[in-house]
């Protein structure tokens, strides 16, 4: 479904199905500035930015632009339920699902700690890693610390295996957390300011949670991040990668050294996760056994996924008898 996100003349944050109501021709192809109106390149049919239709021209016949048979007011532009946290927009296609807070009221008050405001790190704090895997195997090696002495040797010198805790909640979200932070740090011995009042059990503690679908978070005394899952394909998935800090002015070349460090750390996963998406062509291969110790939390994540396949089956089937 192509979708149209934007910030309306008043500052707030929408989204709309990116189709003309006219006839559902694309309205923006590429990020860019809106300037005055949105405007439909097939018969330029206008909307605001609060996705009202504001201009039909010639829709009665050369220069008449109206028609009592197109009501303006009921063929604006179609919006999408979203909200907002931790600077992710969250979008609820159907529109049927319980409130945010609702849905994802056990995660809220686990980081209640980190309910501050976050600052981008700019230019220097977003890049984008291209990996051929299917986006659902890089939520599995996210979930699970089990890789870590063998796929970060450098992380594991000082966070190692014995010192991450299992985070899981069915149905909604699982990772890992480490007992063991260690800030990153300037040549003068300089570090990035901590979340305010984040409080003591954050000072060598951090938690990386996946919520299902596709989003990675991640959480620090000093910054945090969010990864966002882009399935391309079956066989290709963009992550992109934005890093968050406690104020808007930080020390840039400690923020450059962060961002380089998390890079080095995401690309070292690369040959895990693209090494088993080519290994799921192997015929007969039967899915794996999990350790009941160390893989449970990608286990919860195999389950969320089983749970909607076996869900979306049923209904079609009953869909189909239905129709018979």
């Amino acid at each position: 479904m192509p979708l149209l996100l934007l910030r309306d003349k008043d500052g707030d944050v929408r989204v709309f199905q990116n189709i003309c109501r006219h006839r559902g021709m694309i309205l923006v192809e590429e990020p860019r500035k809106i300037e005055g109106a949105i405007r439909c390149p097939y018969h330029s049919w206008c909307y605001s930015t609060k996705g009202k239709l504001v201009s039909t021209p010639h829709v009665g016949g050369p220069g008449h632009n109206t028609h009592d048979s197109i009501d303006r007011d009921t063929l604006g532009l179609n919006e999408v339920r979203s909200h907002i946290w931790r600077d992710v927009v969250w979008i609820n296609v159907s529109g049927d699902a319980p409130a945010f807070e609702e849905v994802h009221a056990d995660l809220l008050q686990r980081w209640s700690d980190f309910e501050k405001p976050l600052y981008h790190g700019g230019a220097d704090s977003r890049f984008q890693l291209g990996v051929k895997t299917n986006w659902k195997l890089a939520v599995e090696n996210y979930c699970e610390s089990y890789h870590l002495p063998w796929v970060h040797p450098g992380l594991n010198s000082y966070s190692r295996l014995e010192d991450h805790y299992h985070i899981e909640n069915p149905g909604q979200f699982s990772g890992q957390g480490t007992m063991v932070y260690r800030q990153l740090k300037g040549e003068a011995g300089n570090v990035f300011p901590d979340y305010n009042g984040v409080g003591d059990k954050w000072d060598e503690q951090a938690e990386y949670i996946a919520v299902y679908p596709n989003v990675l978070l991640g959480v620090h005394r000093d910054h945090s991040f969010a990864i966002l899952l882009e399935a391309k394909s079956t066989e290709e998935t963009l992550e992109h990668v934005h890093l968050y800090y406690s104020v808007p002015d930080t020390d840039a070349h400690l923020r450059a050294k962060n961002s380089a460090l998390w890079k080095d750390v995401f690309e070292e996963d690369i040959f895990v996760v693209e090494g088993m998406q080519k290994g799921r062509h192997v015929p007969g291969f039967d899915g794996g056994r999990f350790s009941p110790v160390m893989d449970s939390p990608t286990h919860c994540f195999h389950d969320w996924v089983a749970d909607k396949v076996l869900s979306h089956r049923a209904q079609t089937q009953a869909q189909a008898q239905a129709a018979e």
